[in-house]
């Protein structure tokens, strides 16, 4: 049996917290909120991302158990495999492969758009071509390449750099919500009133906070990165839980700060309307004047290179586990010989990112909406994977080498199951608010014919590795009892 490649363990506590805060925030917070405010309301919006948050702390158990159990790079894909083995551990690293390159992309170009919308004659050189409506300047195309060149460059140089780099970048970020939502609060041109109506006119309270609560996946993904580091951890993987807990609470408060500032600002009805293609700019530019512009630049630019250092590292790390599990070639599990960071992973992710730009704004934001189908796919291996090791009590199917028993934690990660089916419902089930447009669909489908093939060209050798051998490469435990489905 060939020897497993390991990872270097140079990740702080404080580190592993600003990799699930930061990837978690990213841009939408700073971006979406009159976009979200046109479907939800202020108070609908806030209510929606807050029960959002409660049942991502609900998956956060499964979560904590599994990293404390298994702490491995792969995460989900992992978990997938413990309890169902390894057809199924390669469908769940097939979506979140997407998923988490696609996000990497996303940040990318919304930081071209920040650039483009406080210097719009910098950007709009060099025009392209048009697509689904959004012109394709080069300059645009150009800063995104740089910030994914210069943030793979520095996740190459290890994650020691890049985890401190993240916890900073929050710090930051944290300082500058903070700072606009106090001045606006606190500004004598506005008040808690400026926010009414609550909800949106033409819709029930119940649609407008549960086309909220669908987009919970998307809008927290990134505490799920924690996993993915688990193998890096410089610390007790029990520590996980709670730093997890602690990232989605700050989430929730840092969208709903942002909510209430952008709402006190200007009126939200006039802002959602207007096609702005950043609202909140606007309302903060018209109460805070450049100051508060300067300081919303500054928190976005956190946001989304928080975005972006977080996912380089969940979608490389995730290249490397299932590269070791020889489902990916095996040059994606190689290690830098200085740094000893998965440099392939790395560079893999950060050039196929580098290709988004050029199809536009519009047409990488179907792709992204259908990646949270991927994300909450995981959601649900991880609840299953717990929820299979969990036993209500010692009854005749108990097994003390695979079996754990609390009630308590079994019930949660049944929750966690439910949250995770509900979420994939409300983006797929027509009729639903949340429903995926066409594009999202046929972006969808696209993706799991591709995995289809890849599975199919790939099965016969991947079957073939012994049960005992892929136990190893993927657990780092040759002797534990893996479900084979």
């Amino acid at each position: 049996m060939e020897e497993r490649t390991k990872l270097k363990k140079t990740l702080k506590p404080h580190w592993v917290w600003a990799i699930a805060l930061g990837s978690s925030i990213g841009w939408g917070a700073f971006v979406q909120p009159t976009v979200w405010m046109s479907g939800g309301g202020p108070l609908g919006v806030i209510i929606g991302f807050l029960i959002g948050a409660a049942l991502m702390m609900l998956i956060a158990v499964s979560y904590g158990f599994l990293i404390k159990s298994f702490p491995v790079s792969g995460g989900e894909f992992a978990y997938a495999f413990v309890s169902l083995g390894r057809t199924h551990a390669f469908i769940c690293g097939w979506f979140l492969t997407l998923g988490y390159i696609c996000i990497v992309a996303l940040n990318a170009s919304a930081f071209a758009l920040m650039v483009k919308f406080i210097f719009p004659k910098v950007i709009e050189n060099f025009h392209l071509y048009q697509i689904a409506g959004w012109d394709v300047y080069g300059m645009e195309v150009l800063i995104a390449s740089i910030v994914l060149i210069v943030f793979g460059y520095l996740n190459v140089r290890g994650t020691g750099l890049s985890g401190r780099m993240q916890f900073v970048f929050c710090v930051i970020m944290l300082i500058g919500v903070g700072i606009i939502t106090i001045l606006i609060g606190g500004n004598p041109g506005t008040s808690l009133a400026d926010i009414k109506p609550y909800f949106p006119t033409d819709t029930t309270t119940f649609a407008a906070i549960i086309s909220i609560v669908a987009i919970a996946p998307w809008a927290y993904v990134g505490f799920d990165n924690v996993p993915q580091a688990a193998e890096e951890f410089n610390f007790s993987s029990k520590k996980a839980f709670s730093l997890i807990i602690l990232a989605i609470l700050f989430s929730g408060l840092l969208y709903s700060m942002m909510i209430l500032a952008t709402a006190m600002a200007s009126p939200w009805q006039a802002m959602a309307e207007s096609g702005n293609v950043w609202g909140t700019a606007v309302a903060v530019q018209e109460i805070l004047g450049t100051f508060g512009l300067a300081v919303l630049a500054i928190a976005l630019s956190m946001g989304i290179f928080t975005g972006l250092n977080g996912f380089v590292i969940s979608a490389s790390r995730l290249l490397f586990a299932m590269s070791r599990a020889k489902i990916l070639p095996e040059v994606f599990s190689k290690i830098h010989p200085k740094y000893k960071t998965p440099y392939v992973g790395i560079i893999f992710a950060s050039i196929i990112a580098m290709f988004a730009p050029w199809f536009g704004r519009q047409a990488l934001l179907w792709v992204v909406d259908m990646s949270s189908i991927g994300v909450s796919i995981a959601y649900f291996y991880t609840c299953f994977t717990a929820f299979s090791i969990f036993k209500w009590s010692m009854g005749s199917d108990f097994n003390a080498a695979k079996h754990v028993v609390a009630p308590g934690k079994k019930f949660i990660s049944v929750i966690g199951m439910l949250a995770s089916i509900t979420f994939i419902g409300l983006l797929l089930f027509p009729g639903s608010p949340a429903f995926l447009g066409v594009e999202s669909r046929v972006a969808l489908v696209a993706w799991i014919v591709l995995g289809v093939v890849f599975y199919l060209v790939k099965r016969t050798e991947f079957n073939k590795i012994p049960k005992e051998e892929l136990n190893y490469l993927i657990l780092g435990n040759k002797k534990i009892n893996v479900e084979e489905k």
